[in-house]
Order: structure tokens, then C-alpha cells, then sequence
């Protein structure tokens, strides 16, 4: 299986309306983003599906999903990675980590989780390398503390100053590929970890 076919395999199996508000579900099937409380969405599936695409996850990826909200994303890389792998989600609101463990319980998928984020640090130094990160927010600029977490050869894929950006790092540093325009709540940096 191809890694599309792993994506379209995940949006098949997690449902987007498991991850919404009661009062928002009616709106799971649209191709719009969907808020989700405190200022938050549940993103667009295109925009999902084209992350995910470029993300290339395949099964045993270690993977940081940062700014996972309801939890979907973090199901997604879930299913995608499967047991051989791991998937650990990080939100900075308390309320919406909490909710996105519930809704994750759901699926039982025990190599995936949802932690909330220390306002003090970006991403997860302690659990890094990562062979994949997905960032849900908009950076200024590529974030080289995450950059960092990154394994040799590994892919983040993130909004950056409005351009979605596809970035490998490489033995001899990054590079960086930009994938259409899109617009994202955004990231929260530390001043420094």
C-alpha cells in the first residue's frame, strides 16, 4: 500500500464526526473548517488529506502531532503508523488535550496519545527523534527547536507564513519545498526551551 492509500485507508476507517462538538457535527461531511471551542477548528479534510499527503507516514513511523486539537489527526497518524509506530499528539489547551484523549480512547489505539503541551517548551526534545511531525498552527518562520526533533531524513510538514511547507531534514542541515497557500491559528512559540 502506497502512503496516499495508507491516508485515504485512515479517512476511511476515523471518522471526522467523532472528533467534532455535539452542535458541530452536522457538519462533518463539509470541506470546511469546523470550530471546536476556545478559538480552535477541526481543519478542512482537503487540507488534512493534502498534509497527510505530503507527510508520507508509513507504518513504525514515530510521529509528533503538534496542535491536534479534537484528536483527529492524531487517530489518523494512528492508523496510518499502526502498532509498529507511535503517534504522540500535543495541545496547548488544557480542555481540548483532555477532550482529544476521550475522543482517541475511542479508536484503541495504544501506541497513540494526546499530552498537553508545556506553554515553555516546543514540541516533545524528550521523546524526539521523529521520523514525521505534522504542525496544525502557523509558524513566522521554519521552527528550528522542532526542525531539531526531527531524525535524519525525517519530514515535518507545516504551515509557515501562510505557504504550507514541506521541510526534510538533511545530514548536512534542511530543505525546505512550499505546497499552496493556507491559513492556520498560530503557533504558539517559547521565547526559548
Amino acid at each position: 500500500m502506497t502512503p496516499a492509500e495508507r491516508v485515504r485507508a485512515a479517512f476511511d476507517h476515523v471518522r471526522r464526526v467523532d472528533f467534532l462538538p455535539p452542535d458541530q457535527r452536522g457538519f462533518a461531511r463539509e470541506d470546511r473548517a469546523v470550530p471546536i471551542g476556545h478559538g480552535q477548528t477541526n481543519s478542512q479534510p482537503t487540507t488534512v488529506l493534502n498534509m497527510l499527503d505530503l507527510l508520507e507516514a508509513v507504518p513504525g513511523h514515530h510521529v509528533l502531532d503538534l496542535g491536534c486539537g479534537s484528536g483527529w489527526t492524531t487517530a489518523l497518524l494512528g492508523h496510518i503508523v499502526g502498532p509498529t509506530g507511535s503517534v504522540h499528539g500535543l495541545e496547548i489547551v488544557p480542555e481540548l488535550a483532555a477532550w482529544g484523549r476521550e475522543n482517541l480512547a475511542a479508536y484503541d489505539m495504544a501506541w497513540a496519545d494526546i499530552v498537553l503541551a508545556n506553554p515553555g517548551r516546543l514540541g516533545l526534545p524528550e521523546q524526539a527523534p521523529f521520523d514525521r511531525i505534522l504542525v496544525s498552527a502557523e509558524a513566522g518562520a521554519v521552527p528550528q527547536r522542532l526542525v531539531a526533533q526531527l531524525a535524519v531524513d525525517g519530514v515535518m510538514v507545516i504551515p509557515v507564513a501562510g505557504r504550507m511547507c514541506l521541510v526534510r531534514r538533511t545530514a548536512e542541515g534542511q530543505s525546505v519545498e512550499h505546497h499552496g497557500f493556507y491559513s492556520f491559528v498560530p503557533l504558539v512559540e517559547p521565547d526559548s526551551d
